[in-house]
């Protein structure tokens, strides 16, 4: 009956989820990127299988869960923070870390022995948005510092859920801006400028190198982005495809392949507070055409490799000289497990070749 209360319910719920589905379609995921999911790059590595060390790498992995037994959900991510900032020892790396502050964002100079302080490199950590710090990643800072021969300017970007997340991309705007003209001995313009980051800071490395050709600023000679998250809406086949070959990221994040798209679109929309396909977060759909050189190392086992493939094949059409090195069996950011993992050292050395061309 028209009228039935019960049947009238079941209308209305049924359109709600109509219109639920059809703004996630339409408005949140943004076009189809499967044309560039064709093969591409290159794999400098000459070994066939992982090594010792690496087997040590993911063996050490499955210990994180027991960070977290008996930790109340409400203090997870703070224990996550504390956990990954004493993660690696910080002794030996031969580097000096300074405090600065960088235009208004909390930093650390990093310089490594011999690193020319006109030669910058601005560094965006990794750690879901949600964790991670300059102290997390004095690994990579360092390394990088010592391969470019430059000054890094690691940046404490604002972090989520107490920020928006367009909190943590501005603070990376306003880094580089400042770092354009402010070096460790103080003011001054740089010689050679470099963006690098890991993860989620590669994500927001290529959204940096799009906003500062829009902007009209100085371009970076070159940028570096290690396992970077290009596509917010969630859409790269390796996303779901390489959850058991991904020993990282894949107990952390494998619930995914259980959820419809339309519900972690709206959930990323939720908690981001930013439209997922926006090219601010999603940085493969944006324009790539007039970029810096950028080059881009992935696992091919890990779930953001197809992130990493579908960004530099969708820039190389648009004319964009960029270059994806792809190793077949790593962890997700393996270089922060160097010198003791030897595919580390590897693809370190790719980077300072990299840098050292542009």
């Amino acid at each position: 009956m028209p009228n039935d209360p019960i049947l009238l319910t079941i209308a209305v719920v049924l359109a709600f989820a109509v219109l639920v589905w059809a703004i996630a379609r339409v408005w949140l995921r943004g076009e189809d990127l499967s044309a560039f999911d064709h093969p591409g790059g290159e794999r400098p590595s000459g070994a066939s299988g992982p090594s010792d060390a690496h087997r040590a790498v993911v063996a050490s992995l499955g210990r994180t869960p027991q960070v977290l037994e008996g930790v109340p959900r409400r203090r997870r991510i703070a224990v996550l923070r504390q956990y990954l900032d004493n993660l690696f020892p910080h002794q030996g790396l031969g580097a000096t870390f300074t405090p600065v502050d960088a235009g208004g964002v909390p930093a650390e100079w990093v310089l490594a022995p011999n690193a020319d302080g006109g030669r910058r490199l601005l560094y965006i950590h990794g750690g879901a948005f949600m964790m991670g710090s300059p102290r997390s990643h004095r690994r990579l800072t360092s390394k990088f510092s010592e391969v470019a021969g430059a000054a890094v300017l690691a940046i404490d970007y604002r972090l989520m859920p107490e920020h928006r997340r367009m909190a943590g991309i501005e603070d990376c705007r306003s880094a580089y801006r400042w770092m354009l003209d402010h070096g460790p001995q103080g003011p001054g313009p740089a010689a050679a400028v470099y963006v690098a980051g890991d993860s989620a800071g590669g994500n927001l490395t290529l959204s940096l190198l799009a906003w500062v050709r829009d902007a009209g600023l100085r371009a970076p000679n070159a940028a570096v982005a290690l396992s970077p998250l290009t596509d917010a809406t969630l859409a790269s086949p390796s996303l779901r495809g390489n959850i058991p070959t991904d020993p990282m990221l894949g107990p952390l994040f494998g619930f995914l392949a259980k959820i419809p798209q339309t519900v972690t679109l709206w959930i990323g929309l939720l908690q981001a507070r930013i439209n997922p396909r926006n090219p601010a977060v999603s940085p493969v759909h944006g324009s790539l055409a007039g970029l810096p050189p950028v080059l881009v190392q992935a696992s091919e086992a890990e779930m953001l490799h197809d992130d990493a493939r579908r960004y530099v094949n969708r820039a190389a059409a648009a004319g964009s000289p960029v270059r994806l090195q792809t190793w077949n069996h790593m962890v997700h950011v393996w270089q922060i497990f160097h010198p003791e993992l030897p595919e580390g050292r590897e693809a370190f050395e790719e980077i300072r070749r990299f840098l050292a061309a542009h």
